[in-house]
């Protein structure tokens, strides 16, 4: 005999305002959706590894300095970070569907004003944009698909909207590459906008039914406010360390998060049900594992692209050339991977892609100026393979291990936990920079510094992915979601 729903028996006293929308979806439509999903999964990981490999470029045009550099990617992120839960939560309400158009809409218009900007502070201004429409994307693209697909083409489904993802970070150093080289960094963001436009045709044009299963519900203001001052005391922290200033304010940073935490367990309608948490093992540890595998992994392309254009003297279309290898492995692999997740239990997959990605990172910390191309080559396939079987069968047991009206939550907390972890990822960065940089630019005769500041960046990145094999291994076997309570309707099981 099953277990009953933890998370059903602690919510049992709450008002019964969240309900499931009677959403009936034809297998033409879940076509549509997964298309959809695709452009929208599409989208914002292109933009993100084509500005990486622009950043000299962008460097040069505003003399800035390394961390300044840090903050063009690092502002993008900590806006779709502090966005993501609340729109999460405002997409339960007031309608998925509805949610996504208005992310595709922000993230096309600011990047069609990227290619106008004119300084630095409007630069990065209008990458904050960006994150605040990128959040509204990553809420809700992979909650919607969870909804339209049934658990056993679920894995399949995820799979592809993972090589789309994927798809976006080969093409993007690529591409990005050359774009930069013939028409200057900006045309990069130009691209967004064609894809943007139709993506929201699209939507409005053949996306039937929405997704509200929290209409009527109370939108947590005090708590998303609590959680934006954590992210940013934290975030900002990193990038002063080792100033004194920087050590407080991580310090205030935590402080916060655990009293959001607090604050969370004790009001009826949280903008992050915790109890998720704290009471379901499989979500839980699945989410730490994300949390560990993009702490450790987001930076290293950021990091490489610097690498083989300042120290080796590549140029952005080679080097794009060179760091394609890793998302074209990864484009290969995640529909297997997603395929596997649905026969062998996803512990067992994400668990193999973890162990392999620790390996990969950890070939990387021997990098030196002089390091031969053909080892830098393998280390990329390497980490392909690991995050491959890494990233859909963790995100299909997360979405997995709760009820159909937790896909909202769900959906949300996988997107903060990669969004943060990516966030921790460039913090790291930033503070090994001060460390062994300090706020000046990337010339020659600071070269040793920076393949020292690389060197530790990997080390600390394989330390991490070791600790993330653990907690994948400590989420259990995926067990099946238990069935409705008396009283709900078919389609919340």
């Amino acid at each position: 005999m099953q277990n009953p729903d933890p998370i059903s028996e602690t919510t049992a006293n709450v008002p019964a305002i969240c309900h499931t929308p009677d959403v009936a979806v034809t297998r033409a439509g879940r076509r549509i959706v997964l298309l959809i999903a695709v452009l929208a999964g599409f989208l914002t990981p292109f933009d993100g590894s084509a500005v990486n490999i622009a950043l000299p470029a962008m460097g040069t045009e505003f003399h800035m300095d390394a961390i300044s550099l840090s903050w063009i990617a690092t502002a993008y992120l900590l806006a779709a970070a502090l966005f993501l839960v609340p729109f999460g939560k405002i997409a339960d309400i007031y309608g998925r569907k509805r949610i996504l158009l208005y992310g595709i809409a922000v993230f096309t218009l600011s990047s069609f004003v990227m290619t106008m900007v004119p300084t630095t502070n409007l630069l990065i201004a209008v990458r904050i944009l960006q994150g605040f429409g990128g959040a509204m994307i990553f809420g809700t693209s992979v909650a919607i698909l969870t909804s339209v697909f049934p658990p056993g083409e679920r894995g399949k489904a995820l799979g592809i909207y993972t090589t789309a993802v994927y798809l976006g970070l080969t093409i993007g150093p690529f591409l990005g590459g050359l774009l930069t080289e013939y028409l200057g960094w900006r045309s990069i963001f130009f691209i967004n906008v064609p894809i943007g436009i139709v993506a929201c045709i699209l939507i409005l044009w053949k996306f039937e039914g929405e997704w509200a299963e929290c209409a009527g519900e109370r939108f947590d203001l005090i708590g998303s406010v609590i959680y934006a001052c954590a992210l940013i005391a934290v975030m900002y922290g990193l990038s002063i360390v080792p100033d004194a200033t920087g050590i407080v304010l991580i310090a205030a940073g935590i402080v916060i998060g655990i009293i959001f935490a607090l604050y969370e367990m004790r009001i009826p309608m949280p903008v992050l049900d915790m109890q998720l948490l704290t009471k379901n093992r499989v979500f839980a540890f699945s989410n730490l594992a994300a949390l560990i595998n993009y702490s450790a992994t987001y930076a290293v392309t950021f990091l490489l692209s610097l690498d083989l254009q300042f120290t080796k003297g590549f140029s952005p279309e080679y080097a794009g050339l060179i760091l394609i290898v890793q998302p074209v492995v990864m484009v290969v692999l995640s529909p297997i991977a997603g395929r596997l997740s649905d026969r062998i239990d996803p512990q067992i997959v994400a668990s193999t892609g973890m162990a392999c990605t620790a390996f990969g990172l950890f070939l990387l910390s021997f990098l030196t100026e002089l390091i031969p191309l053909w080892y830098l080559v393998v280390c990329l396939a390497v980490l392909g393979t690991g995050l491959s079987l890494f990233s859909s069968p963790n995100t299909n047991a997360i979405m997995s291990s709760v009820e159909k009206r937790y896909y909202g939550v769900a959906s949300g907390m996988n997107g903060t936990v990669r969004l943060v972890g990516q966030l921790l990822s460039m913090g790291v960065v930033m503070m090994l920079f001060s460390f062994t940089i300090g706020r000046v630019e990337i010339t020659p005769e600071y070269y040793p510094q920076f393949i020292r500041s690389l060197q530790y960046a990997f080390v600390l990145f394989t330390i991490l992915c070791l600790f993330g094999i653990i907690a994948s291994l400590k989420r259990g076997k995926r067990q099946p979601v238990p069935p409705p309570r008396p009283g709900t309707t078919a389609l919340e099981k």
